[in-house]
């Protein structure tokens, strides 16, 4: 009895103590991606000392009960910095882990004030970080890496290293804004995403967060559909590196290497990226070759000011498959559907017809100035030179595309045999005069930007952010034709035509004989100025988030031509032609509760009208129809939030007046080139987007997105000017567009108008990790050639013309990550599988001939007037990596 009396004494005597130092307490936080700000989910949180630990949930909240004099939180996640944090109190409230690649805390390279903050942002937006784009993109080209994001279609193109698209909410990538680090990349004067320029960029890349709609980007860019914003690694704050292999199907090989210096005591830090790219291709004559390079040199000037020296690029040259073929031509070859018929030999050597080089190197200075607790100042300046050709087999009589009869190239066989070279060679050394029949042109683009951007960010009482700068760039872009081979003769002609409408050639030396390197047929330099200012309040208080943005900008073009007028003539030289643009839109983020929230944002944008747009006959001349191009947009969004499951839904209207289009067609019949001047374009873009994810337990993560939008034409265009490769211009009626789905004209691609994607994670050992994803596209419609949609040329029997729909498609990818030890080193293995069932499908077709009577709408005459490309096989890449 006594020592039961003793023992309930020293328990209650125990429990006593334990309460009065407050017992075990619970301890609440959420962590975000330092650079991305999206939640992190599955960090490991423990109390340090002792074993007690739990993970993040889907918003990246957790919960733990700390026992009394426990004072520390350790934060552990792969490809993060490990991190321990103070408790301060019961609620820590946000914080921050930074990736292994932008460790350095004590420099901040980047002060990136366009991504969005989940649950505070009030738009739509998806982010992948850098452990996803390690398992998930060894293999994939960079957009694919967004393809399980609503709204977001990807496609490889014609399968050319690098020639990958992205559409978003139904916009090509010339209305999608690229952003790396903050800074604009889309090329200045077609507003498009060239991903070739950027191939490497996987390689140092931390994250990317996909905007979908207005974006909360403050500068001027096309984000009209959408924003892809890229941050890449920084500097490292201890010394090491990795060193990594991949080996892939269709002779794949990938080796990047990287090293840190770490931070020395005098504050310098650096680091350093080098990676080397090879393949055949999934389909003969796409072989490439690519470098990717990235530096980084930091200093840290006084506690309250960095400076960092950032250049990044990816200098490659690919073979290209620009010529599509009808579906029965891919079932009359042995390779199906892999299927080029764009390539041949020379001299036993592969060679593509169409191929690709080009480096452009981005290069940047920040400057990042804490100047006391409220204020702070960003400055970069950036520049960044572009060189390089599109180079493709030009002349008389160049058809690819087989079964058009005696225009087509010898071959060395049937007509789906390859290109026989050779015999091109002997042909034109057998012509009586020396000249070259067939040859091989560049289509040179060769260009230099350099731009400023600094942003002055203030607070002004408790609750309001002021962020306000200025945008300022210059370009100058220059572009020729060019012999790059005469393949056996001496020389072409650049004939000169005496006709106005008919400039071509060289007036300063008319029908001269053009030899190896020699410029021909045009030579002129676009220039471009744009001058901005921008401004933003932010309200953050509590549960409510708003934010008012306004940016205006001019934008100055100017053309050179050297071809079309004589030296002495001033009119070679345009005048300066003006436009205005700016942009308003505002929103409001409101979260009800932990787990709800709601937003909408509002905007209106005018941008001027892209500069190929603003010229006209390959010449100075005006268009009097240029006119700047607007957007209103408006967006409704939910989102839920729990430890479990997460979800969003977004619903969008994007009304798109006065757009203007410049695009270039090859008719398919004569291989001719002629160039088609569209303005009045009328769109709309509306829809619905669901995603989600659910951790139904520890290790297991389900993740899905659906996305039905209408993309649709609303008005006829105003009148139509065509322009051929000779110069030779035409005026055409109104397009006839109206009611018709949004595609790119031409052999540009469209966008599905239904999208959907699942995923599954799942971590079945600390080490091992396998995870499959989906993706589904419906609704999906041919492009078509406009130029026959006219008043004049509508068919005779009076049926409209419709979309051609092509059969939905779905693919799947596989992947699995093991993670061990090497040496004592941290070492990885990953493999990835795309296309896993090798499903065959169109990924990519264009309309060749417009239906012109009843029996031409069949199923059968339509599909085989149809050239298409289709999806790449399946694909296996296997990557080791080591941490040193």
């Amino acid at each position: 009895m006594r020592r039961y009396l003793l023992s309930l004494f020293i328990y209650i005597f125990t429990v006593a103590t334990v309460f009065a130092q407050g017992g075990d307490r619970q301890v609440t936080g959420k962590l975000l991606d330092a650079q991305s700000k999206e939640p992190l989910i599955g960090v490991t949180i423990a109390v340090k000392g002792i074993q007690r630990a739990t993970v993040a949930a889907l918003d990246g909240t957790f919960k733990i009960n700390v026992p009394a004099g426990s004072n520390t939180l350790v934060l552990t996640y792969i490809g993060y910095v490990t991190k321990e944090v103070e408790i301060t109190g019961n609620n820590l409230g946000v914080i921050t882990m930074d990736p292994v690649s932008a460790s350095l805390k004590e420099v901040t390279v980047m002060a990136n004030s366009s991504l969005a903050i989940d649950r505070q942002t009030p738009i739509a937006a998806t982010s992948v970080g850098k452990v996803y784009i390690e398992e998930k993109g060894a293999g994939a080209e960079f957009p694919e890496l967004l393809k399980a994001a609503p709204g977001v279609m990807t496609s490889k193109g014609g399968g050319g290293y690098g020639d990958s698209r992205v559409n978003i909410r139904g916009f090509s990538s010339n209305n999608v804004a690229l952003l790396i680090n903050g800074l604009p990349v889309n090329d200045v004067e077609a507003g498009k995403i060239y991903w070739n320029d950027w191939a490497g960029l996987a390689d140092v890349t931390t994250s990317m967060q996909v905007q979908r709609g207005l974006g909360a980007s403050k500068v001027a860019v096309p984000s009209l559909g959408g924003t892809i914003n890229i941050t890449t690694k920084s500097t490292e704050a201890q010394e090491g590196g990795t060193i990594s292999q991949s080996v892939g199907t269709y002779n794949t090989y990938k080796t990047v290497l990287s090293y840190a210096t770490g931070l020395t005591n005098k504050g310098w830090a650096s680091s350093f990226l080098l990676s080397r790219s090879t393949g055949d291709g999934y389909a003969p004559g796409l072989y490439y070759t690519g470098y990717s390079y990235f530096a980084n040199i930091s200093k840290v000037l006084s506690p309250s000011q960095t400076l960092a020296f950032n250049i990044m690029g990816a200098t490659q040259s690919h073979g290209q498959r620009y010529t599509f073929n009808t579906i029965n031509t891919y079932r009359a070859n042995p390779l199906g559907i892999r299927y080029n018929s764009d390539y041949g030999y020379l001299n036993g050597q592969l060679l593509s017809a169409e191929q690709n080089y080009y480096n452009k190197p981005l290069a940047s200075l920040n400057h990042n100035w804490k100047i006391n607790e409220n204020s702070s100042l960003s400055t970069v300046l950036y520049g960044s030179w572009g060189t390089g050709a599109a180079r493709y087999l030009s002349g008389t009589n160049v058809t690819l595309t087989p079964g058009n009869g005696p225009s087509n190239i010898p071959r060395t066989g049937d007509i789906y045999s390859p290109i026989d070279f050779n015999a091109v060679v002997k042909a034109n050394a057998t012509n009586p005069d020396g000249s070259s029949t067939r040859y091989f042109q560049n289509t040179a683009n060769n260009h230099q930007q350099y731009g400023l951007l600094s942003t002055y960010k203030t607070k002004l009482g408790d609750y309001i952010n002021l962020i306000a700068g200025i945008d300022g760039r210059y370009y100058e872009g220059e572009h020729y034709y060019q012999v790059q081979d005469l393949l056996g003769g001496a020389y072409i002609i650049d004939t000169r035509s005496n006709s106005a409408t008919s400039p071509a050639g060289n007036i300063n030396n008319p029908n001269a004989r053009i030899g190896n390197g020699g410029k021909f047929n045009n030579d002129y330099r676009y220039e471009i100025a744009q001058e901005g200012v921008y401004a933003q309040a932010e309200y953050v208080k509590n549960d409510l988030s708003a934010f008012v943005s306004l940016a205006g900008n001019n934008t100055s073009n100017r053309r050179v031509d050297y071809f079309n007028y004589l030296n002495t003539d001033p009119a070679r030289t345009s005048k300066w032609v003006n436009f205005l643009g700016y942009q308003a839109k505002g929103g409001a983020n409101y979260n009800i509760d932990n787990h709800n929230n709601i937003f909408a944002n509002i905007g209106y944008i005018q941008r001027s009208p892209l500069v190929a747009n603003i010229f006209l006959n390959k010449k100075n001349d005006l268009n009097p129809d240029a006119k700047p191009e607007k957007l209103m947009s408006y967006e409704l969004g939910y989102g839920f939030r729990s430890s479990m499951f997460s979800a969003n839904i977004n619903l969008y209207r994007s009304s798109y007046k006065d757009r203007a289009k410049t695009t270039a067609f090859i008719d398919q019949t004569d291989n001719s080139l002629y160039t088609v001047n569209i303005s009045g374009i009328d769109e709309l873009h509306q829809g619905v987007e669901l995603d989600a994810k659910f951790r139904p337990v520890k290790g297991v993560t389900l993740s899905g997105s659906l996305s039905v939008g209408d993309f649709h034409y609303t008005a006829n265009t105003g009148p139509t000017q065509v322009t051929t490769d000779a110069g030779k211009s035409f005026t055409q009626d109104a397009l006839l567009l109206k009611g018709l789905k949004i595609g790119e004209f031409g052999t540009a691609n469209t966008s599905a108008q239904t999208t959907g994607a699942l995923g599954l994670d799942i971590q079945v050992l600390p080490q091992v990790k396998i995870g499959a994803n989906y993706n589904y596209y419906g609704r999906y419609f041919a492009s078509f050639d406009p130029s026959k949609l006219t008043t004049s040329q509508q068919n005779t029997a009076g049926v409209p013309f419709s979309n051609y729909q092509l059969p939905s498609f779905s693919t799947a990818d596989l992947n699995i990550v093991y993670r061990f030890k090497f040496a004592g080193l941290d070492a990885a293995f990953i493999a990835n599988v795309y296309n896993v069932f090798n499903t065959v499908y169109v990924a990519d077709a264009f309309e060749t001939a417009i239906p012109n009577s009843p029996a031409a709408y069949s199923f059968a005459t339509r599909t085989n007037n149809l050239g298409v490309w289709y999806g790449s096989p399946r694909t296996v890449m296997t990557t080791l990596k080591i941490n040193f």
